[in-house]
């Protein structure tokens, strides 16, 4: 035993010591090894997108950005890897399963796989002894009815002896184990809360035995990670959760370090980023670490296409099915489209397959499901399909597209050049958005594929958790293909008519689809603003139109859209959908509020909404990763727009060098009439520094900076610029460690100012000596409604106190 514990880290020696005690000899410490080797020969390597290349995990791992849901009330800041098991953000003491959510290719497999590979190296996770991984795109293969021990060894690591007994560890000390679970919106099954399964011994379906263990009615205090597409949880499951992290993507550096790492040579790398930087637009879509890696594999085809650099997601994937097929070329010199015209024979035999495949929630093939499609070995060569980890119990070979979205591109290109697809495909693809708001059941790719009558009895009825989001993304690349920019391309392949009138049926469907959301706006309430709350389905057409390059539709659009604000809180907006919503909005014709809280906006995503900020009166970015930087590009381009008025910054990451930027848009806004910065960085020296814009500007009416850290120095920065101010009504410095100083010099707002209503001092440092000046102040101004003094250092005696003397002082 003491040669065991000698040959493990330290923070290893506690768990095994417990371990060891535990278990007959030293069997359980050898299934630990084993099973640490098998997890670390699945991770050393990347398995995401890859291809057949062995690249190591740990030479390009590149960090993405994790937050927590905004449930978990109260933290904001940035998590890093090992919190996702960790304690912080608990909403639900009681469960142990956490969801790690984001979009296709945000990262999730990489980043669970990163996890495996630092527990099999001791280099984090040590508190768990035993992590089992599982793939829910593999589990999808097992038909059999199995038992939690089944399930655990015959699909992860098969102990040499004793199984029993190890398993028996497993029951007696579940905090001890870790699972994983990638990619539940991959399952065929929905979840379903009723069917409980209790006993460790009894067999059931796969997919009953993972809901029974997210659930915690199987092996109560195992912990579990889960990762899925957002869409794809619904509240059945969620009620369930310990926590939800929120993976965005990479950060600008991240980029950067992934593009650094993906090259050898330093001076190619140096090249592909200020190729991107160069390109906004495409560096926007690189905060998807899939897309990013094939910008980063395509870096010479990127490098030499000039003005021509990708703008959209399907220039992205049209750039690498270039580059792969360009490499099998028989002709290199071929130019144009002519490389597509050699291989459209592969193209439309893997785009069968992938179209079947999301029709019936597949993402495995087998070589009879290749071979019924037409598809060869040269074909498998050309790189788009890899050999999947995931062994079906038979042990025969199965295979994979690179990506999930690789998959859905090629269903796109299928849709695009087949002749044999029905004229109702693609408005049926399109109603995709009835499906995900109302649950109707969904048959749109089935008329595209030429076995579908005979194939009916084997489909799958219902759109699935994985069928809808894949649909949408493929209906995305649909749009994409069909492009002014692109559709030219398909004529030397197909019929020109055919191409046409598909063209004509995207257009016709994107603008009912846009039309059917306005005229779900309710009518406004009287005195209040008409406003419209987007549906998911709204950014997912948004993205479509943008994809098609066609401002025509852009404008035809927006000039139907009658609103004074238009709210896009909680829609998973990135750099990517920024690009996307600038190119629309750009072209509403009235001034509209537009509001962005709690997305991953970040400071490209910033960048990217500056063609529409002159249509926006106001402009909403709470909890959105923004830095000074970001503030730096805002602020330089609304201080020219006309319409202007407002802006809420707070839960970023500003520090005092923004209020440089924010002070000059004080100074030379006259018009700008709120400004919230709450719950940022910014100190006593960044208030003086807003205070030299505040002392010049006549307008502003709502001024928040709450949850910063201005003390005393700030509060007096801003009482001396705004004491005899005419027009502000709102102020709050809540949380600001402001004391007595602070408040004798607020007293003098108080006192002189015409128009101020209500001052927000709650969470601060006044004792009953600093109530007193406000006492007085408040003496000479009848207007004055409230002073709100909660939470500060007086007794309760005090409060009853000064109430009395006061009552507009609110405790």
């Amino acid at each position: 035993v003491k040669t065991c514990e000698v040959a493990l880290p330290l923070p290893w020696i506690h768990p095994l010591r417990e371990v060891v005690k535990h278990a007959n000899d030293l069997l359980l410490v050898r299934y630990q090894k084993k099973l640490s080797s098998s997890v670390s020969a699945q991770s050393c390597f990347l398995s995401t997108y890859g291809g057949t290349s062995h690249v190591s995990l740990d030479d390009v791992f590149t960090e993405v950005q994790l937050e927590l849901h905004h449930s978990s009330s109260g933290v904001h800041q940035p998590l890093d890897l090992e919190d996702v098991v960790g304690s912080v953000g608990t909403v639900n003491k009681d469960a142990d399963t956490v969801l790690v959510s984001g979009e296709a290719g945000s990262g999730k497999s990489t980043l669970l796989q990163r996890l495996h590979l630092l527990w099999a190296q001791r280099a984090a996770l040590r508190d768990f002894v035993l992590l089992f991984p599982f793939s829910c795109r593999g589990l999808n293969l097992e038909h059999r009815e199995l038992c939690v021990q089944e399930l655990l060894f015959q699909h992860c690591c098969w102990p040499d002896r004793e199984q029993e007994e190890i398993f028996q560890f497993i029951l007696d000390h579940p905090h001890l184990i870790l699972f994983t679970f990638d990619g539940l919106d991959e399952l065929k099954e929905g979840f379903v809360d009723e069917l409980r399964v209790c006993c460790p011994t009894q067999r059931a379906p796969v997919h009953v035995l993972l809901f029974n263990l997210i659930q915690g009615t199987q092996l109560k205090g195992v912990m579990k990670v889960v990762t899925s597409r957002p869409g794809a949880v619904g509240p059945g499951l969620k009620k369930h959760l310990r926590k939800e992290v929120l993976l965005k993507g990479f950060s600008p550096s991240g980029i950067d370090c992934f593009v650094r790492k993906h090259h050898s040579d330093s001076a190619v790398a140096a090249k592909v980023l200020e190729s991107l930087q160069a390109n906004t637009a495409l560096l926007g879509l690189c905060h998807s670490p899939v897309l990013c890696w094939i910008v980063s594999q395509c870096h010479k085809e990127l490098l030499s296409c000039g003005e021509g650099s990708p703008q959209t997601v399907t220039d992205v994937y049209l750039m690498i099915l270039q580059h792969f097929f360009q490499h099998h070329s028989t002709s290199k010199g071929t130019t144009g489209a002519g490389w597509l015209q050699e291989h459209l024979r592969t193209v439309l035999h893997l785009g069968q397959l992938a179209s079947e495949g999301i029709t019936s929630s597949c993402c495995v093939f087998s070589g009879a499901d290749l071979e019924t499609c037409g598809i060869t070995e040269k074909d498998v060569c050309m790189g788009f399909l890899v050999q999947s980890k995931d062994v079906s119990p038979g042990n025969s070979k199965r295979y994979e597209f690179l990506h999930v979205t690789m998959q859905c591109f090629f269903a796109a290109l299928y849709i695009v050049l087949s002749g044999d697809t029905d004229c109702s495909t693609v408005p049926k693809l399109f109603e995709l958005q009835d499906v995900t708001e109302t649950g109707l059941s969904s048959t749109c790719l089935r008329a595209c594929l030429p076995s579908a009558d005979q194939q009916g009895g084997h489909l799958e009825e219902h759109t699935t958790a994985a069928e809808a989001p894949n649909l949408q993304i493929t209906a995305t690349f649909v749009s994409g293909l069909l492009s002014q920019r692109h559709k030219r391309s398909w004529q030397r392949c197909c019929s020109k008519a055919a191409v046409e009138r598909k063209v004509r049926q995207v257009t016709r469907c994107l603008s009912k689809g846009m039309q059917k959301h306005f005229r779900s706006i309710p009518r406004p309430v009287p005195g209040e603003k008409k406003s419209m709350h987007a549906m998911p389905g709204f950014v997912w057409l948004i993205k479509c139109i943008y994809e098609m390059q066609e401002s025509r539709i852009a404008k035809d659009a927006m000039s139907k859209l009658e609103v004074d604000h238009l709210k896009l809180t909680y829609c998973n907006i990135g750099p990517m959908e920024c690009t996307a919503l600038a190119y629309v909005l750009q072209h509403i014709k009235s001034p509209v509020g537009l509001q962005l809280d709690n997305n991953s906006v970040g400071d490209v995503g910033v960048e990217q909404l500056l063609p529409c900020v002159h249509v926006c009166n106001s402009l909403y970015l709470r909890n959105n990763n923004i830095t000074d930087e970001g503030i730096r590009r805002l602020t330089a381009k609304v201080v020219h727009c006309d319409n202007f008025q407002k802006i809420a910054l707070f839960n970023n990451r500003l520090t005092d060098a923004s209020t440089l930027h924010i002070s000059h848009l004080l100074k030379a806004k006259q018009s700008f009439l709120s400004l919230r910065l709450g719950n940022n960085n910014i100190t006593a020296e960044g208030a003086k520094r807003l205070a030299e814009g505040l002392r010049r500007n006549h307008s502003l009416k709502f001024l928040g900076l709450w949850g910063n850290k201005i003390g005393d120095a700030g509060a007096e920065a801003i009482a001396g610029a705004l004491e005899n101010s005419k027009s502000l009504v709102w102020l709050s410095l809540v949380g600001n460690g402001v004391g007595n100083a602070g408040a004798r010099a607020l007293s003098g707002i108080v006192r002189n100012s015409l128009s101020l209503e209500e001052l927000w001092l709650t969470q601060n440092c006044i004792t009953r000596a600093g109530v007193e000046y406000l006492i007085q102040a408040l003496k000479h101004n009848t207007h004055m409604k409230s002073v709100w003094l909660k939470n500060n250092d007086l007794s309760s005696e005090e409060v009853e106190e000064v109430k009395l003397i006061e009552p507009r002082l609110i405790f």
